[in-house]
């Protein structure tokens, strides 16, 4: 009985052994459906936008629309790219073989691009045609694709790299050390000190080059050449910061006459500034002045103002217990020996005078009556 009982029990657990392995991916399958559909797909034109974004050979520039900075490409451009890199399509899955326009045309539809057009739609005075890439845009009014100066600009927000996410803890600590500067030991201040020096005179020193180059060039050949990049424009990118070879010269040349008053204006200014410059014991005040705040900023540091302000006011404190022990002493202390004597030396004196005043009046009274008496 004890061996039949066994051998049941056996059966038995073979018989849950066996329901498990059967309901064991039945139950899996059954939860993972679920997940798989929460967890949503995301839009293959959302990655396709991304991947065209992230790709250099796609030519695209910065420009202001509605006072924020945008990224823009250009319609012919876009053509030009989809065409030379026929990879990227592949992630658009069933629509790879659609037409540039129709792609175009689902991205404006899906608001990831949407179209622009230039503010500026006149040629301005002294040039050809209208810039290639302008600097200001606006929404068009028809938000379909063109390949004739369309512009369209990315509408989502650009993944963050690895230099952006570094940069943006970067930046609070760079404030906060800026602000520590006054603290800082005198050798690190001496750094600080001529690196920021350094770094203005060399961006005053582009602009001067450039701004002097364009004024030579401009007189003599009638050419407009910007050597350098605008450091001050918005719209300027690192990669155009630090392009060195000028873009050609799409404006008509000036007239000799606009050219030659120029000229004479610019030499009349070079005359007016050095006929007012300063003088050299102008110039060495200016420059020990300067000096002194310089050698202030770099001498300061917590301990001498600490120490400074303990001394102001002791001393305020010391001046106040003087001139209450002096005005103390004059009203309710008595006199000392050299008071006492300066004071009997001042009575002595006023005695001495009103009795010379007296015997003066006695001799004057003594002459007036013997005249009388000798008289009568």
């Amino acid at each position: 009985m004890a061996g039949k009982g066994a051998k049941a029990a056996a059966a038995k657990s073979a018989d849950k052994d066996k329901g498990k392995k059967a309901g064991g991916p039945v139950s899996r399958s059954s939860r993972a459906a679920p997940q798989e559909k929460s967890a949503p797909k995301k839009d293959v034109y959302q990655l396709f936008a991304e991947k065209v974004r992230d790709n250099k050979q796609l030519e695209s520039r910065w420009a202001i629309m509605q006072e924020t900075r945008v990224e823009y490409f250009r319609g012919k451009d876009f053509t030009t790219f989809i065409k030379n890199h026929p990879e990227v399509r592949e992630i658009l899955g069933p629509d790879k073989d659609l037409e540039v326009e129709d792609i175009v045309n689902t991205l404006l539809t899906k608001n990831l691009v949407i179209r622009c057009d230039r503010v500026m739609k006149t040629v301005r005075p002294g040039k050809k045609k209208l810039s290639s890439w302008p600097a200001h845009l606006e929404i068009h009014n028809e938000q379909v694709f063109t390949e004739n100066d369309g512009f369209f600009a990315w509408m989502f927000l650009k993944r963050r790299t690895l230099w952006q996410t570094i940069l943006s803890f970067v930046w609070p600590l760079f404030a906060l050390a800026v602000c520590l500067f006054p603290v800082y030991p005198y050798q690190c201040k001496i750094v600080v000190l001529y690196s920021c020096a350094g770094a203005l005179l060399f961006i005053v020193s582009i602009l001067l080059l450039r701004a002097a180059i364009f004024g030579i060039l401009w007189v003599l050949l009638g050419k407009r050449v910007w050597f350098f990049p605008n450091i001050n424009a918005e719209e300027t990118t690192f990669r155009e910061l630090v392009r060195f070879w000028p873009e050609k010269d799409e404006g008509e040349r000036p007239k000799w006459t606009s050219r030659l008053f120029y000229a004479l204006v610019a030499v009349l200014v070079i005359l007016l500034l050095r006929h007012h410059a300063p003088d050299e014991a102008a110039r060495a005040r200016y420059q020990k002045k300067v000096s002194n705040i310089i050698d202030d900023v770099l001498e300061w540091s917590p301990k001498l103002a600490i120490s400074g302000m303990i001394e102001k006011h002791s001393g305020a404190n010391s001046t106040e217990g003087n001139n209450y022990t002096s005005t103390a002493g004059s009203s309710h202390a008595p006199p000392s020996a050299e008071g006492k004597a300066t004071e009997a030396n001042h009575t002595d004196a006023d005695g001495d005078i009103q009795a010379d005043s007296d015997e003066i009046q006695d001799s004057e009274y003594a002459d007036d009556t013997r005249t009388r008496s000798s008289q009568a």
